[in-house]
């Protein structure tokens, strides 16, 4: 495929309360009418940026999961989030792709938010997720991520970098910043999905959700409750690449 069209769902979350969530994201996913061919979520999207996943059950982690297969063969669409996830006795911040044959792929989040004690409850990834999707190469990542630059470069040519978060009002200047700049850093597309609304704590999430091309211009932002269309286009990538060259002059490092 030379395109790729995307949906990305930017809402408020209800509080540790996993099943109310997917009811509530089933009904906007429903409310998709356009052929889209990913759905991006929002960091944590059953629950919100809770610290205390031992009030989430269990048995939720995989019901989740069993729920994005349903969504994403019956919208004929990928599915793309993150979820609290209990295994061998740890819970991990873990982002799931899942596409509409069932094909799922997963991504432990690598940097854990100390400054909420983040690192204290959830286990650290050490891994990146590249996969290529209707020929486009996609390297999803989780909030915290975005901060650092070397675990978000691009040395496998991937072609649109996703971040999913629950990225808070007071530091959001940083978000809007760092987003356009693992773009143009890495001349590819670079998506940001945030949420919206307070959490059970009482911090503020204002979206800013947006998707920023390989230079860097933004294709959509926003700051309200809403779904939110693009498309990719590989050309795109292609051409300004071609054409620019800069990633050819980029430093040679393994992240091993």
């Amino acid at each position: 495929m030379e395109k790729l069209n995307l949906a990305i769902i930017q809402t408020h979350l209800l509080w540790e309360n996993p099943k109310a969530n997917r009811a509530m994201l089933e009904e906007k996913i429903q409310s998709i009418t356009s052929k889209v061919d990913l759905i991006v979520l929002p960091e944590m999207f059953t629950s919100g940026f809770t610290m205390k996943p031992d009030k989430i059950d269990t048995a939720d982690g995989p019901a989740t999961l069993d729920w994005m297969k349903s969504m994403a063969k019956a919208k004929e669409s990928a599915l793309l989030g993150s979820i609290i996830y209990q295994e061998g006795g740890k819970y991990f911040n873990r982002l799931f792709l899942v596409t509409p044959d069932g094909l799922v792929s997963q991504y432990d989040k690598k940097h854990t938010f100390t400054l909420a004690g983040e690192d204290k409850v959830y286990v650290a990834g050490t891994d990146r997720l590249l996969v290529t999707y209707k020929g486009f190469k996609l390297c999803p990542m989780i909030c915290y991520d975005l901060r650092f630059p070397v675990w978000s470069r691009n040395t496998e040519n991937y072609d649109v970098l996703i971040y999913v978060a629950n990225w808070p009002k007071p530091r959001i200047a940083a978000w809007d910043t760092l987003l356009r700049a693992r773009a143009i850093e890495n001349m590819s597309y670079c998506i940001g999905a945030n949420r919206i609304g307070l959490d059970g704590l009482g911090h503020e999430y204002p979206g800013h959700s947006a998707v920023y091309d390989v230079l860097g211009n933004p294709l959509v932002y926003s700051e309200k409750e809403e779904i939110l269309y693009t498309t990719l286009d590989k050309e795109h990538i292609t051409s300004q690449r071609n054409k620019l060259k800069f990633l050819n002059d980029r430093d040679a490092f393994s992240l091993k």
